[in-house]
């Protein structure tokens, strides 16, 4: 006989996908609110590097900062670190990018928050998935069609070898850094038992949550983390369940949220065969301790950033990796139950190499959207950001 948590999880997951798939569609759906994109430009100083999945949070006294994976050459490359750029001004000017964590391997992701006592978490994740290429290309005669020029295979090596074999596998893994001054300093870093592209979010009584994907770990894990000491350390408080059918190894790049009424939500960048590049969605109602089954949304795009709005709307943007490519929003009125039609905030792509947007509300009650994009006149994919308001 099921438990009595069990039945109410069950009701209670019943419930969401009767709201999901009997409001979603259908002629008392409430027509969908409308993107004016305000402005678009590129932020980027060095645009002769490689810019990558970047994540924007907005601080308490307003400030906004911008973390990404700075300082490539490439989107597979032995050259990533975690750089840092600030604007006091609202994203109209950014400062120059300030390297906050580098280490002897490729820096990838990069998420930032700002707990509730002030603290600055930023997050990536460490890979050495460029030593494959790195090997082909070492393998190729000098002057050979596919050589590569001396001068970059100099300088992959050069970077391969600021650690040998032992020191580079002993580098990959989930890191954390921390600063306690508004990022004037910051730790060193250490290692948390997730990643995911945008980081761990706060919840409005003042507890951190961090859905991730374990990482070069013994057992693949899926699922939320807590820190109960401002971020310092992390542990395991929920794994989320899969779909009948679903393998965890094809779950990727998880965020969440806190809706007004306490539901949490995370959503999770989807490659089984079922729904492959749709969004999934899992719901917790009792404060992480146990998930809903993820389900479609009837999003495709990949990976969400989850931003509860000053009105108690929830927003979700995601790269949209499709013609036309670009980045899209959509909105929820409903704690997360139903989502609008797509807003569109940038359909000028001309290759994949996209996405990965995050969302800050401004004082003004605009939205300001920071993406990575590769543009037609350079093969180096620089930060992008538009300026927008909701409209309805």
């Amino acid at each position: 006989m099921a438990s009595a948590m069990e039945r109410r999880n069950f009701l209670c997951a019943s419930g969401w996908l009767i709201a999901i798939t009997g409001l979603s569609k259908g002629p008392f759906a409430k027509a969908s609110p409308q993107a004016s994109i305000l402005e678009t430009s590129v932020i980027s100083y060095e645009r002769q590097l490689y810019h990558g999945w970047p994540t924007v949070a907005r601080r308490k006294n307003g400030h906004l900062l911008l973390v990404y994976s700075g300082g490539r050459e490439a989107h597979v490359c032995p050259f990533g670190r975690v750089e840092l750029m600030r604007s006091f001004d609202e994203g109209q000017t950014w400062t120059y990018p300030q390297v906050i964590f580098d280490s002897p391997i490729d820096d990838r992701d990069a998420g930032i928050v700002e707990t509730a006592q002030g603290t600055l978490l930023a997050t990536t994740f460490t890979s050495v998935a460029y030593e494959s290429i790195l090997e082909r290309a070492l393998k190729v005669e000098p002057g050979s069609p596919g050589a590569w020029p001396a001068e970059r295979l100099r300088r992959w090596v050069a970077a391969h070898n600021r650690a040998d074999a032992q020191g580079r596998r002993a580098v990959l893994d989930c890191w954390m850094t921390r600063s306690t001054d508004g990022g004037l300093t910051w730790s060193g870093r250490y290692r948390c038992p997730v990643d995911s592209p945008h980081g761990p979010f706060v919840l409005r009584d003042g507890r951190l949550l961090y859905a991730g994907k374990s990482l070069w770990a013994d057992k693949e894990r899926v699922g939320v983390c807590e820190s109960t000491d401002d971020g310092q350390t992390w542990f395991w408080i929920a794994e989320i369940p899969e779909r009948p059918g679903d393998s965890r190894a094809h779950y990727h790049e998880l965020h969440g949220v806190e809706a007004s009424d306490g539901t949490l939500i995370v959503q999770i960048r989807n490659h089984n065969r079922a729904n492959e590049g749709e969004t999934l969605q899992t719901e917790s109602l009792d404060g992480g301790k146990t998930w809903s089954q993820p389900h479609p949304i009837g999003v495709w795009g990949l990976p969400s950033h989850l931003l509860r709005l000053s009105d108690g709307r929830l927003l979700m943007t995601y790269g949209y990796r499709r013609a036309p490519f670009g980045n899209q929003a959509r909105i929820s009125e409903d704690n997360g139950r139903t989502w609008s039609e797509p807003l569109v905030i940038s359909a000028d792509g001309i290759t994949l190499d996209l996405g990965y947007p995050s969302t800050v509300e401004l004082s003004d009650g605009s939205l300001l959207t920071v993406w990575y994009e590769v543009l037609k006149e350079s093969p180096y994919a620089v930060l992008r950001q538009a300026r927008w308001r909701l409209e309805g």
